[in-house]
Formats: C-alpha cells, structure tokens, sequence
C-alpha cells in the first residue's frame, strides 16, 4: 500500500513522525516533490481564491501526489496543545481538498484534537494506523517507534540543526563556529521559512552571508512560554504564541543582531502577529527588524534586494557598534 505525504503545512514539524509510523506499518510512504513552480501553479489553480499560499501550495502537493498512491494523509490539524487552536483553514483542509481536487484517492482525514486534553491520543493513533492494518498492537509498537524518531529530530534541531539540515541529511561538522558567527533570528510559519521554494532559499541566503540562521524551533519551548506570557491576554493560536515568545526572546539576546520575519500574504494570524512584534521591537530592542511577505507573485530580485540592504545593516553595525545613530534603528520591507 502507498501512501502520500504532501510536502506542506506542518510536513517539517512532523514527518519524521507520520513516515515511520507508516512504514513500520508496513506501507510505503510516498512524498510529494519539493515545492516547485509546477505544484504552486497547480495549487494556485484548483484552490479558493482567498486561500493563503501556503494553502495553495499544500493542494498542489496533494495533485502532485494523487495519481501516485492508494491513500493521502491530509490529517485535520485543530489543536496540538491545551486551551490553544492552529489556524482556521487547518481545521477545514480536507473538506478543502476534496471540494477542490477532482479524482482524488481514498484521504486519511483524521482529527487531531488536543484543545481540551491529549486523553483521545491514543483513539486517533488507532484510527489512523486503521486504515493499514486492524492490529492493535501493531499499531501501538508502529506509533512508539515513530515518537522515538519525533523526539530525536526535536533533539537534532535543539543541538543547532534546523529541519531543512536534519532532512537533507546535513552534517554541520562546524556547528561549533556557526555558534561563534553573528546570528540571524528568523521567524514565521514553519511552512514558509524551511520551504525553499516558497522563502526564495532565505536561509541559504543568510548562511551565504557568514551568519547562523536560528528559528523559533532553536528556542527551548519553556523559554518561549515564559517570554509569550508577558502579553496581556492569553495567546490562543499555538503558532502566535510562539512567534510572540521567539521575537520577545530574541531582541533581549546580545548574538542576535537582527530579525526577519517571513509572512505569507493574506495570512490573518501573521497580521496580528507581526504588528505586534513590530511595535514591540520598535519600542524596546535597538535591533534591526525586517517584516518580509511573500505570495505567489513575489519576485525574488525583490527578496534578494532587502536581504542584501538588511545584511548590510548588521554588519554595519557590527564595524561601528558605539557610533550609530539611534534614528532609523527599525527597517521595514513589504
């Protein structure tokens, strides 16, 4: 039995989790290609129109898979931790998908519900591994050897290594002086930043540049909770939350000299979101702060002309640290 992984959304927070749950299983595990212009013209094509591109893109991963395999995880994501929610269209996607796309395989559309408490984990594990197999046991050994991968791609990503190394297969032998090297804090949705298609190779980019690229994942979750709650209201979408403490953390820390925050156009949350951090910044950090928002027209000339000016500005800084003016402190790009 084949089943397809669309490369999308939360696919590089959990695919370590959902191939070796399947695979031990006994399936074959099929992913979609890397994003590419093909699958965003497709998604772009066969979705809503007020889709955030994101969105669009994971339809076109589904179609670059559908006539590939038996069955397609498109898991209905609502809540992976307590009192909180991921974003609106996530609780709706794989009525998205089946509306959008014609002659789709059979979908494992399972939910996946923590908002009130994790006690039905153990329910929505049987009722995804039943579509391979009815053995109960199987299906418990299958989802404990793939937790067992999860929480060692977490640790990876803890030690320095970002999701897009730990899939490559990097082995960053100087991990060591990428600590040493002046550091570049990039935020936003995990689906935007490690896509290199759809971030235009940003990170890539910022290393080029001899800066080390860290993320809201570099972050020890108990850090950015601490940070997030200073706010004055309760943060109930998991990824602002996590946003909001990364930013709040980051411009407090010496090493970081600046932040990028990549959005994807029509994104309600990063709206929010970005405002916040924005002004937060602005009052409070005399770091540089860039707000990047891609869609599928961004042209990457564009990027690539405010990563330069910004880079520019750090290491400017960096040469004349006791003598800048404490005007234009803040950059912004749209």
């Amino acid at each position: 039995m084949k089943i397809g992984i669309p490369r999308g959304l939360l696919y590089y927070y959990y695919y370590p989790l959902w191939t070796t749950f399947f695979e031990v299983l006994g399936a074959e595990v099929i992913l979609s290609e890397k994003t590419n212009k093909q699958i965003v013209d497709n998604g772009v094509k066969n979705t809503v129109d007020d889709a955030c591109l994101p969105i669009k893109v994971y339809h076109g991963h589904v179609i670059d898979l559908k006539d590939k395999v038996d069955l397609v995880f498109v898991p209905k994501m609502m809540s992976v931790h307590k009192d909180e929610y991921i974003c609106p269209k996530f609780c709706g996607l794989p009525e998205m998908v089946k509306s959008s796309i014609k002659d789709l395989p059979n979908m494992i559309d399972i939910t996946i519900d923590f908002h009130k408490s994790k006690k039905n984990l153990s329910r929505t594990v049987n009722e995804m591994g039943s579509y391979i197999t009815k053995d109960r046991n199987k299906i418990d050994f299958a989802f404990e050897k793939a937790l067992k991968e999860h929480e060692n791609y977490k640790a990876k990503i803890k030690s320095g290594m970002l999701p897009i190394d730990v899939e490559e297969h990097k082995i960053l032998k100087n991990i060591n002086s990428y600590k040493e090297k002046a550091q570049i804090l990039l935020i936003g949705h995990p689906y935007n930043i490690y896509d290199a298609y759809l971030s235009m190779n940003i990170i890539e980019k910022l290393r080029k540049y001899d800066l080390d690229v860290i993320t809201q994942d570099s972050f020890d979750a108990k850090v950015i909770n601490k940070k997030a709650a200073i706010m004055d209201k309760k943060m109930f979408w998991s990824f602002g939350r996590k946003l909001l403490g990364s930013a709040f953390y980051g411009m407090e820390q010496k090493n970081i000299q600046g932040i990028i925050y990549l959005s994807s156009f029509g994104c309600g949350i990063d709206s929010v979101i970005a405002d916040i951090i924005e002004r937060r910044i602005r009052r409070n950090s005399d770091k540089p702060f860039i707000l990047l928002t891609i869609d599928e027209h961004t042209g990457e000339a564009g990027i690539n002309t405010r990563i330069e000016a910004f880079v520019d500005m750090i290491k400017w800084r960096g040469k004349n640290e006791n003598n800048f003016s404490t005007h234009g402190k803040y950059l912004s790009a749209h």
